[in-house]
């Protein structure tokens, strides 16, 4: 019964907060981010979220700036999600780089593949 509201909670999380950032990244313009996960801790006080930022080149970059703005995220969110949860969990933000690991692994595949023809 437990996990069934974790994984309610997480993926109305993942919703709310996909949805700030895309309003938010709508005003820069050829920034995308996406958030691919949310992981709660058990007592719904830290919220990892794993955000999938493109163009690659500037995640770190991007992601510095959304870790300073984490109290504002933290506010939206908040006040999108306050009929549902009592208190809004603390954000920390990671880096989602399974794309790029996917794209290395095909890269290298490919290149094993050139080399045995």
């Amino acid at each position: 019964m437990e996990n069934k509201r974790m994984a309610k909670i997480q993926r109305m999380l993942q919703k709310e907060l996909s949805e700030i950032f895309r309003r938010q990244t709508a005003a820069l313009g050829g920034v995308m981010v996406s958030v691919s996960a949310v992981k709660v801790s058990p007592d719904l006080s830290i919220a990892r979220v794993y955000l999938s930022i493109f163009p690659s080149q500037n995640s770190h970059e991007i992601l510095e700036n959304i870790k300073t703005q984490s109290k504002t995220v933290r506010y939206e969110l908040a006040a999108r999600v306050k009929e549902i949860l009592r208190k809004c969990p603390e954000l920390h933000f990671y880096l989602d780089d399974s794309l790029d690991y996917i794209e290395n692994i095909d890269r290298l595949l490919a290149a094993d593949k050139k080399e045995q023809e």
